[in-house]
């Protein structure tokens, strides 16, 4: 086998692991002792918990209630009026809450739309609206202030800007649909930076990372393509300013900084998770700990220094042992809790207490989804 056919041999088998068979079952979850002091000692305030159930006849989103514990109570779906595919996305963000928790995105990759759904206080859901994702096979979703871009998967692929209105209804931005860097390219996520002002798309089949400017009016330019460190880059997320941590499905996870000029630049290529799959990432509110959801069954915690440098908290990269077939991570809104979907076998959602150090204490899983359930926002 010559030296591109091993390339893409282990990339197709790193892809296959972030999208596993939901028949089978891996071992059982292993609790997580507490090592260290919680994130904060105060008693946190109740949220809640999204997924899609991406259902062929039918989309919704499935509600779960977030007791101050961190421990989940299941509160029933909501439909989102549009259609799912019933498998996999291969994605990140599918579903996403704006910052101040009062409106909820999800994608209808089925039906080429994206739905809005109005958020209460207790969080429990309402559908706004639902509108073109300006291509097909929406996969992804980043909002900043009231403007939402979705990543299209189907065809060449692209970004699509929409505006939010005050009602919830969303208007396509008048050229603010992009192109991908090329077509084929197995795009993963696209997600604002904190300030707005650049957009990030990884692409899995090209080995990139894509920013694109984004201008007053909310209209994106470019891309200009960045190589990854590692091998398919998939789920990302922004530390706590412009710090970029990026899960790598062959199995590591790399750090960047994205400048003022939209310019990335190395900081930590290719950690190892020794897990297999890492194709999820999260970041705490404080940008001092990076989670990766590996697709073979496991979480890993980084620590992540003021540079934006990145070291496993755990040697082994087996922070917490759930199971085969992960499939998206979440934190909650003040970082206290982690919410992992798992969709080989369980179809659950598990619930992590994160401590100060990075280290995570097992609350339980919440079962009770339906095979081909995608995506997970937490607040």
């Amino acid at each position: 086998m010559n030296t591109r056919l091993a390339v893409l041999a282990l990339a197709t088998a790193a892809l296959a692991a972030c999208e596993p068979n939901p028949s089978v079952t891996g071992p059982a979850a292993a609790p997580q002792a507490a090592r260290a002091a919680d994130v904060s000692a105060a008693v946190s305030d109740p949220g809640a918990v999204y997924t899609l159930t991406n259902q062929v006849g039918g989309n919704a989103v499935a509600v779960f209630a977030r007791g101050a514990d961190g421990r989940l109570t299941a509160a029933g779906t909501v439909s989102t009026g549009g259609t799912g595919t019933g498998a996999s996305l291969g994605s990140q963000s599918a579903v996403t809450l704006s910052d101040d928790g009062r409106w909820l995105f999800a994608v209808n990759a089925g039906s080429n739309d994206v739905s809005v759904l109005s958020v209460s206080p207790g969080g429990g859901l309402a559908l706004a609206s639902r509108t073109a994702s300006g291509g097909t096979l929406p996969i992804s979703l980043t909002v900043h202030g009231n403007v939402l871009y979705v990543l299209n998967a189907g065809g060449t692929g692209n970004i699509s800007g929409l505006a939010l209105g005050t009602s919830g209804a969303l208007t396509a931005i008048a050229g603010a649909t992009r192109p991908l860097s090329g077509s084929n390219v197995g795009p993963a996520q696209v997600s604002f930076s904190p300030d707005g002002r650049r957009l990030v798309v990884t692409e899995k089949n090209t080995n990139q990372l894509d920013v694109y400017a984004v201008d007053a009016n909310g209209v994106a330019s470019g891309p200009t393509t960045t190589a990854s460190a590692g091998g398919t880059p998939f789920g990302f997320s922004f530390g706590h300013r412009n710090e970029l941590f990026v899960s790598e499905a062959t199995g590591s996870a790399s750090s960047y900084e994205l400048d003022a000029t939209g310019s990335v630049s190395l900081v930590s290529g290719a950690v190892l998770t020794h897990q297999g799959a890492p194709c999820w990432a999260v970041v705490t509110n404080d940008g001092r700990i990076g989670f990766t959801g590996n697709g073979a069954g496991s979480v890993s915690a980084f620590a992540i220094a003021p540079d934006g440098a990145i070291g496993l908290v755990d040697a082994n990269g087996g922070t917490a042992l759930i199971g085969a077939g992960i499939n998206d991570i979440a934190l909650s809104h003040n970082s206290r809790y982690l919410y992992v979907l798992q969709t080989g076998g369980a179809q659950a959602i598990h619930a992590f207490r994160v401590q100060a150090d990075g280290h995570l204490t097992a609350l339980g899983p919440i079962a009770g989804l339906p095979n081909g359930t995608r995506g997970l926002a937490a607040f």
